[in-house]
């Protein structure tokens, strides 16, 4: 097993095909969803705006539903992260690829990496105490810090 994926490969024969696809900037990373996929959380904490130059929006699903089949995933430690996490990049082009928190059974995936985002809709805005002024969301769930415990359940398809 390649460290770089390590954590990321799923149990077999869950699915017989994927539910979703995705690669990274130049190709070499491809990815599979072979399970449930959470609808899109944009993230304006300063780790993600300064990860991608903006906001993040990220889809999730479980670890054991993602298959990376091709590529190599390098790790890099999210120093601001109030969850220890990690994120995850193609070592050829940097592409921003994963989101990954100690202790979750969940992966969060970049939004923008998947070829066909059809169905997925906003779920709601996070870590809105960090955004900019020009990153007021509108019509959708917003909260100060990270989604919180009592909000409602995100869907997953």
């Amino acid at each position: 097993m390649d460290r770089a994926t390590e954590g990321l490969l799923p149990r077999l024969g869950r699915m017989s095909g994927p539910r979703a696809t995705g690669h990274c900037l130049c190709g070499a990373v491809r990815y599979e969803v072979r399970g449930a996929l959470r609808d899109v959380v944009y993230c304006h904490c300063d780790g993600c705006k300064r990860w991608n130059g903006t906001v993040g929006a990220y889809a999730a699903t479980r670890v054991a539903d993602l298959v990376v089949s091709s590529g190599v995933v390098s790790w890099i430690a999210s120093p601001d992260s109030d969850r220890g996490a990690r994120r995850g990049f193609c070592a050829e082009c940097g592409a921003s690829l994963f989101w990954e928190a100690p202790g979750r059974d969940t992966v969060s995936i970049g939004a923008g990496t998947l070829d066909d985002p059809a169905g997925l809709r906003v779920a709601g805005h996070i870590w809105l105490e960090q955004g900019a002024g020009w990153e007021t969301p509108e019509g959708v769930p917003a909260y100060s810090r990270g989604y919180p415990g009592d909000a409602p359940t995100l869907a997953w398809g």
